[in-house]
């Protein structure tokens, strides 16, 4: 991880190369280089919270990281914008760079416990280390089932990154504050689009909590859990393809990432306590390709039903409910033929079936 962070930071100093040398290749290249950078660095760092949090704080730590993630998100992007306008793009990438140079300091203050080593049973190659991980999962189907939540809600909520930009711009731009007549926006789908992200970040940290407060935390409990928050994020996407007012539309919003913020957390925690700690960073990895894959696809398709369909931003919104529809029935599925079973433990034997 620490390296991860340093080497994103110089990634993003090569940024400035853009400007000076004019080659645009260079952009992409750079982009592709720190997400890449990044899919090494979140797997990482969501298998090392169970080495470091109790099991019983487990779901809070997740959803403390899910409220800062969304939170961040929405402060960085706005003050990497006015730090932009003021200094200039050149500092606002130093900036960021240092950010990640904080971050591997930070990381570095981290003392691991220590734990007696485990035997994996395979060589010493990388390669063969990730295949064995991977045997790890589709040898036990119930695993396999948890680390593909994430990637079946991502099918669904992917498409609301296009969507939330559309109804930010087009639909409810925030052109004037209603206790504040006299106040004019200069940038009405800027200020709406904070709102939204403001609202989600509020929606997937407390959402969790007031989830665990109400189910418990029990492995049973979190799976239902799960259940429920699929049950949330499809009542906040019908509402959202039905919302008259901007108001409405951020409470659906609310009601939507609840949902989401369930998912991710309560999915999160039981791979965190039932995958043994040498094949913890795998399964994650592997968990957080195939969400990256299905949310791409959720992007695309409704960007293509928009830009070459021609729908609306409500019409493409509905449809996606409906996916959600889909989504949530084979969770059900899933869930009504392993309540019964035997739940995984992270202490038993590691060899793959």
């Amino acid at each position: 991880m620490i390296v991860t962070d340093i080497l994103r930071a110089v990634t993003v100093l090569g940024f400035l190369l853009v400007g000076i040398t004019g080659q645009v290749w260079l952009l992409y290249f750079l982009t592709v280089v720190q997400f890449a950078l990044s899919s090494l660095f979140t797997p990482a760092r969501t298998a090392v919270l169970a080495m470091i949090v109790p099991e019983k704080d487990l779901v809070t730590a997740n959803a403390l990281d899910s409220f800062t993630w969304s939170t961040m998100l929405a402060l960085g992007a706005l003050l990497g914008g006015v730090v932009a306008a003021i200094f200039g793009a050149r500092t606002a990438f130093v900036l960021d760079a240092g950010t990640y140079l904080l971050s591997a300091l930070l990381i570095a203050r981290i003392a691991l416990p220590k734990r007696a080593p485990r035997s994996v049973g395979v060589g010493q190659s990388g390669w063969l280390d990730f295949v064995e991980g991977f045997k790890y999962v589709v040898g036990r189907p119930f695993l396999l089932g948890i680390s593909l939540v994430k990637a079946g809600g991502s099918l669904v909520w992917g498409a609301i990154n296009v969507l939330e930009v559309k109804y930010a711009e087009e639909i409810f731009a925030l052109s004037r504050v209603g206790l504040l007549p006299n106040l004019r926006i200069e940038d009405p789908g800027t200020a709406t689009l904070g709102l939204i992200y403001l609202i989600s970040g509020l929606g997937t940290g407390l959402g969790p909590l007031f989830m665990r407060h109400w189910l418990g935390d029990s492995r049973r409990r979190l799976l239902q859990g799960i259940g429920v928050g699929f049950l949330f994020m499809l009542a906040g996407i019908a509402g959202l393809a039905f919302a008259p007012t901007l108001g409405i539309f951020l409470l659906f919003t609310f009601v939507r990432t609840v949902g989401s913020g369930t998912i991710w957390v309560f999915s999160a925690v039981l791979l965190q306590v039932m995958v043994p700690d040498e094949y913890r960073g795998r399964v994650f990895a592997f968990e957080f390709a195939a969400l990256t894959l299905t949310q791409s696809m959720s992007i695309f398709v409704a960007g293509f039903a928009i830009d070459s369909l021609n729908w609306s931003a409500p019409q493409v919104m509905l449809s996606f409910a409906w996916l959600g529809v889909l989504v949530a029935v084979t969770w059900g599925v899933f869930y009504s033929i392993n309540r019964s079973r035997p739940l995984p433990s992270s202490q038993e034997p590691t060899s793959p079936e």
